[in-house]
């Protein structure tokens, strides 16, 4: 069986993490051999994934015409089984295949994509009818696939994230050494992300500007990487009026995130759609109280561990993220339940889940 993990050399993102973390937890389990398809002229660092064979291919994801390149590379390795975690198959093929779906953004969202992701994306519908079976990360995602491809049933089985073993609240000494990396002197609100329309930094700065005038040693500290469409937000950054107590810390390594989640006064994630909302549940991990959006899949990640608000409400969200600042044991009763439902996101599980599903194909 094989595991389609080249977006890990390119984008270190959501979907790479799910891959790696993934397939580690999958090699774990033992019983089967995998294969890591992996590129061969990274831009990223790849980890290896101990158990797994790795097979460096050319074809970079997403590329123009992996559909012809890629299955040449894949044909010698004699797989009886491909897994894409990275939406889109490959369509002529000599094997059984798994597809993850994570979102349908750009079904919902168009206008929040680029023409070069609606040129990848708008091959979903054929995947999720090609594919022999299709994961969903969350009951919002296999809910959109019904209500917007028409596919469901049987073919579709919803595993959701595992939360990174490496997301625990870290001591006092790790948080000060990682507020004083990224000059945070006083008491921070954390967002992590990509810098993308759908995530909804301009309602967060504008709720974080009322906030902050009642409390001016507050930071909002914007931990992500550069995406697409992003030029709105940066012309707001670049204003006195939405700018002044924000920090943007680009290129964070990841060894680097428990800390700053667990420094953090609360996460704040107000996106307008997610498949999932993996910072929601690593900010949970490290003991962080999240105020998070109510809709697509986050009141699923974050039950009643958090705040959930309206998102197009910035008045709503200044609201909760004052109640949380303000209230020590809201924040104390945040930071357990958080805890606790993390706890219930296990990669072993979700690895079990998948490897049932493998199994379900090649049926």
């Amino acid at each position: 069986m094989g595991i389609d993990a080249r977006l890990a050399g390119y984008a270190p993102g959501g979907i790479a993490q799910y891959t790696l973390l993934l397939a580690e937890a999958l090699a774990r389990l033992g019983g089967a051999c995998y294969t890591l398809l992996r590129a061969a002229r990274p831009r990223e660092p790849q980890p290896p994934v101990p158990g797994a064979r790795a097979r460096r291919v050319w074809t970079p994801p997403h590329h123009r015409l992996e559909q012809w390149t890629l299955p040449l590379e894949v044909l010698p390795l004699g797989l009886d089984l491909l897994h894409s975690p990275d939406f889109i198959p490959l369509f002529h093929r000599r094997w059984r295949s798994v597809i993850t779906i994570h979102d349908l953004a750009f079904l919902r969202f168009p206008e929040t994509m680029t023409a070069e992701s609606h040129r990848h994306y708008g091959q979903v519908a054929r995947a999720v009818r090609s594919a022999e079976r299709v994961i969903a990360v969350s009951r919002a995602t296999r809910d959109d696939l019904g209500t917007l491809l028409g596919v469901g049933g049987e073919r579709v089985r919803v595993i959701p994230h595992g939360l990174d073993p490496r997301m625990w609240p870290r001591p006092e000494d790790e948080q000060r050494r990682a507020r004083t990396a990224y000059g945070l002197d006083g008491p921070y609100v954390l967002w992590v992300g990509t810098f993308e329309p759908r995530k909804n930094l301009p309602l967060l700065l504008e709720a974080f500007r009322a906030l902050r005038a009642r409390r001016p040693a507050l930071t909002l500290a914007l931990v992500g990487r550069r995406g697409w469409l992003d030029a709105p937000i940066f012309a707001l950054l670049d204003s006195p009026e939405y700018s002044r107590g924000v920090r943007v810390l680009e290129g964070v390594p990841r060894a680097d995130l428990p800390a700053l989640y667990s420094g953090a006064a609360l996460l704040a994630f107000p996106s307008r759609y997610e498949g999932f909302g993996l910072p929601a549940l690593e900010a949970m991990g490290c003991g962080t109280p999240v105020v998070a959006a109510s809709v697509s899949s986050l009141p699923e990640v974050v039950g009643d561990a958090g705040l959930l608000v309206p998102p197009d409400d910035a008045e709503a969200l200044e609201a909760a993220m004052a109640r949380v600042l303000d209230g020590p044991a809201l924040a104390a009763a945040l930071r357990a339940r958080g805890l606790e439902r993390a706890r219930g996101f296990s990669w072993e599980r979700a690895a079990r889940a998948t490897l049932a599903v493998y199994r379900e194909a090649m049926r």
